[in-house]
Formats: C-alpha cells, sequence, structure tokens
C-alpha cells in the first residue's frame, strides 16, 4: 500500500457529533402522516419479501453475481472515478446473503486504497468509519457484524459502498430500516461517493422516497451500471 501522509488522511470527528444534527431530522417533515405511515408499513413488507428471495439463491448464483459485481466495480472506481488509490473508501461485511465483495476489499488494499468499515458506535447516530486491513483482527458490533475493534484509526471516506435491500432506477436505496446511512451522509461534508450494490433482482418501481431518503450516486448490480446521477 502506498504511504500516506497524516496531513492527507481525513480523521472521523467524535461520534458524538450527532448532537450537531437536527433532532427532527428523521420526521417525515412536509409529508402525511398517514402517508408516511403507510411507506413504513410498505417498506418493511418488502424488506422481508426481498430478505427470502435473498436467502433462496444458491450459492453458486451468489458467487458469480459477486463476481460480476466486484468487476463492474472495479471499472466504476477506474472509468467514473479516476481510480481510488490514495483515496479512502469504505465497504462492507457482507450479511443475510448480501453480495460478498471481501475479495475485492483486498485486492483494493493491494492496489494502495485505505480501506474503512462502517461501526455503529452511537445509536440512531452517524456511523463511524474505521481503518480495515487483511491483517484487521475483527470484533463483533451492532447486529453481530465483525468490525475493526475501537482501537483501529478513524476515517472519513471519500467514496461509500452501500448494500442495497431493495433500490429504485431514481437512485433511491431500501435499506436495513435503521436510518443509519441517510444519516451520515447527511452529516459528511463533502459528502462522500455513494455507490450501490445489490441485484438486479431487487429493482423496485418505486421506494416512495421520503424527506430524509438521500438518492446514490451510482448503483450497481450483477448485470452492471444500473444508475448514475447527475451529480456524480
Amino acid at each position: 500500500m502506498a504511504d500516506t501522509d497524516d496531513t492527507d488522511r481525513r480523521y472521523a470527528s467524535s461520534p458524538c457529533m450527532a448532537g450537531d444534527i437536527a433532532p427532527g431530522y428523521f420526521d417525515p417533515m412536509g409529508v402525511d402522516p398517514e402517508q408516511a405511515r403507510d411507506v413504513a408499513r410498505w417498506r418493511r413488507a418488502e424488506r422481508a419479501r426481498l430478505r427470502a428471495e435473498r436467502q433462496e439463491m444458491r450459492v453458486d448464483a451468489r458467487q458469480a453475481a459477486g463476481a460480476a459485481l466486484a468487476g463492474h466495480l472495479a471499472a466504476l472506481l477506474e472509468t467514473r472515478l479516476g481510480g481510488a488509490q490514495d483515496r479512502i473508501l469504505s465497504a462492507y461485511w457482507p450479511i443475510k446473503g448480501e453480495p460478498d465483495l471481501r475479495g475485492e476489499m483486498g485486492r483494493l488494499h493491494a492496489a494502495g486504497v485505505m480501506i474503512a468499515l462502517p461501526v455503529v458506535e452511537v445509536k440512531h447516530a452517524p456511523l463511524v468509519f474505521r481503518r480495515w486491513t487483511p491483517e484487521t483482527r475483527m470484533v463483533r458490533g451492532d447486529w453481530n457484524i465483525p468490525v475493526p475493534p475501537p482501537e483501529a484509526e478513524a476515517l472519513i471516506p471519500d467514496i461509500v459502498l452501500a448494500p442495497l435491500m431493495g433500490w429504485d432506477d431514481a437512485g433511491y436505496r431500501l435499506g436495513y430500516g435503521g436510518g443509519y446511512f441517510d444519516r451520515t451522509l447527511a452529516a459528511l461534508t463533502p459528502r462522500p461517493v455513494s455507490i450501490g450494490i445489490g441485484f438486479r433482482s431487487a429493482r423496485l418501481a418505486s421506494i416512495y422516497p421520503q424527506p430524509h431518503d438521500i438518492a446514490l450516486d451510482f448503483i450497481l448490480t450483477e448485470a452492471g451500471l444500473e444508475y448514475e446521477s447527475a451529480r456524480a
């Protein structure tokens, strides 16, 4: 990995920065309360349906999709973002049938990309990103997800990968319902490039975006690039 001066690294603020975000950030301001409840119920049902479908995927099909996604991600980083060397990229540790890009994490690390993983350190607050290398001894974090230990270096990513439970053609992501990803994007300045990673079968006509939902910059599936925002 290429050497990086301390002055070039972008360190994360204390996770206590949650207090800097308006308390009503996740209130559906400007949306009819009944409509907001209907959307929330619909999303819960869609998450359950999509999770069940994903869990039913054959192992070889999931592995093939992960390999295809790794190739599409490498191409996107190179052709659209000018490469990721000497930049900080937040990946994710796969759970519940998510596409497995851990091999690509290792390849990017070897190519000089600084890899971070998201960590829930304070409930209902923005995520903290801690440095990962193939030698990192992981610990169990929120939802029992393996994460880097508390002593791992805290970083602010230039690029974030966001696993998708569902997605739509407007670039919106259906996640697990905790709101962590949207909180984090809203809190980071400048906002990192966001890349959704998911299966093509998880495409929805719409996630019925609410005021707190933030569209992604790109969405990738095993079929390739599905969405690119004007911001990108």
